[in-house]
């Protein structure tokens, strides 16, 4: 990583202008979800629905959204695709809460509590299907080729991410390859369709799939900051879950590089799952905020939150892209 300076956050970023952009979209993507989450089998849209409705940003299909907004794109094709992009992502919220086994998502029960590991994994190849559905109905081989190619790439950085676990020798490099996969390869996914279904240039297409896979970098690592500098409330999830699980995060391998002889030999342990109580993760805390650890991530995220907004350059300066922008600001400030 080079050690230019980043231009600070906003710090008043919101995604209120991505909000209000999408808005109307959103109500048609928001349709498609709804009907294409039902099924005879009752326990389906339940579970489904615990999810779904549960108060997440919803910033994937958003992106097909403002990308098609930003290309001037007049059709409704967009809208089953942004309800694919979710279907995508919540199948895989799903499954990665059976793996990493745990309790809260979005500040509620996971839905592997509620129902059980086997439903839960289920519903989420349901959810992997209609999404599939979705892709074929829209008729484009490019958009399937895309968005399966991404829950492909998703697929291979979530078992990176499990040969990674616990293994404290992770380097900087390999953390960024998995959060390049497991996180950012749907973020680029769900901005270049919209550049597909507009049929823009490459250079437009390769625009949007390099402002979403960016932010979607920046995103994941603020993600992963947030674990060790925010609470439960505030995440809506266990904090420390990353820690307890033994997961290799930015945070946690620098702290580790940075360290004395003493503290490595804690992280080893910790890592290892030897030393995962409250009292080991108040001194991982301690550790990583004494070695600006949660900073410097934050600061690489502001990086390529930067890219992302450097990649939305070429198009001419109007609402969507403003949005677009502040999106990526709010990623990098954001406390939640």
């Amino acid at each position: 990583m080079s050690a230019e300076i980043v231009p600070l956050p906003r710090h008043d970023a919101t995604l209120d202008p991505m909000l209000a952009l999408t808005a109307p979209g959103m109500n048609a993507v928001n349709a498609v979800i709804l009907d294409r989450m039902q099924s005879k089998i009752p326990l389906i849209p339940a579970l489904a629905g615990h999810l779904i409705s549960g108060g997440g940003k919803r910033l994937r299909p958003m992106l097909t959204l403002a990308g098609a907004e930003l290309v001037g794109y007049q059709g409704n094709r967009h809208h089953k695709l942004a309800a694919s992009v979710e279907f995508i992502h919540t199948a895989t919220l799903l499954h990665d809460d059976v793996v990493d086994g745990s309790d809260l998502r979005r500040g509620k029960a996971a839905a592997n509590i509620i129902f059980g590991n086997p439903a839960t994994v289920l519903v989420g190849d349901f959810l992997f299907s209609r999404s599939f559905e979705l892709m074929v109905e829209d008729g484009s081989l490019k958009v399937l080729k895309i968005l399966s190619g991404a829950s492909a790439i998703i697929a291979e950085g979530e078992v990176d991410q499990l040969t990674a676990q616990r293994q404290i020798e992770t380097s900087e490099e390999r953390y960024l390859a998995i959060i390049g996969a497991k996180t950012a390869a749907l973020f680029a996914a769900a901005s270049r369709i919209a550049a597909v279904v507009a049929e823009c240039d490459d250079v437009k297409e390769q625009a949007l799939d390099d402002y979403g896979r960016n932010l979607g970098i920046a995103f994941q690592l603020v993600d992963d900051a947030i674990d060790y500098d925010s609470d439960a409330a505030t995440m809506g999830k266990d904090r420390g879950d990353d820690f307890r699980e033994g997961k290799m995060t930015l945070p946690v391998i620098l702290a580790y590089a940075r360290g004395t002889d003493a503290e490595r030999k804690f992280w080893k342990a910790a890592i290892s799952g030897h030393r995962d109580g409250d009292d080991a993760l108040e001194e991982a805390v301690a550790l990583i905020a004494k070695y600006d650890a949660v900073a410097d991530t934050r600061q690489r995220a502001r990086h390529f939150a930067q890219r992302a907004i450097d990649a939305l350059s070429i198009f001419p300066e109007n609402r969507a892209r403003a949005a677009m922008s502040e999106a990526a600001q709010f990623a990098v400030a954001r406390g939640y």
